[in-house]
């Protein structure tokens, strides 16, 4: 079990501001995962894999493909207090699922 949080690298966003939207998008993805996948993958550590996206529209094309195969998946978008305008798209979670279901989705993708 893992999930994947993409990250656009096209922002520019500092590190801090990036962990604290890949932060919102685990926890959100995670809301909605169901009670069984959630004790699974808590009980395994849980994984997780940051990677890079160049944009947008890159992670609506993904956040689509994780709907399709029915996996939890979470867009964030920011309130806009500091580094970027409000309602910017940081981040997509994919999972908690299965390795290769969540790979499926994501696997072609670069560490962040």
């Amino acid at each position: 079990m893992k999930q994947a949080i993409v990250a656009r690298t096209d922002l520019g966003m500092g590190r801090g501001k990036l962990a604290a939207q890949v932060a919102h998008a685990s926890l959100s993805a995670y809301e909605d995962t169901g009670r069984r996948t959630r004790t699974e993958w808590k009980g395994g550590g849980q994984k997780k894999v940051v990677l890079k996206a160049d944009g947008e529209d890159a992670l609506f094309r993904l956040a689509d493909e994780a709907e399709r195969l029915g996996l939890p998946n979470a867009i964030v978008r920011d309130a806009g207090h500091t580094q970027v305008d409000p309602g910017t798209v940081t981040c997509l979670a994919v999972g908690p699922g299965s390795d290769e279901e969540v790979d499926r989705v994501t696997g072609d993708l670069s560490l962040y």
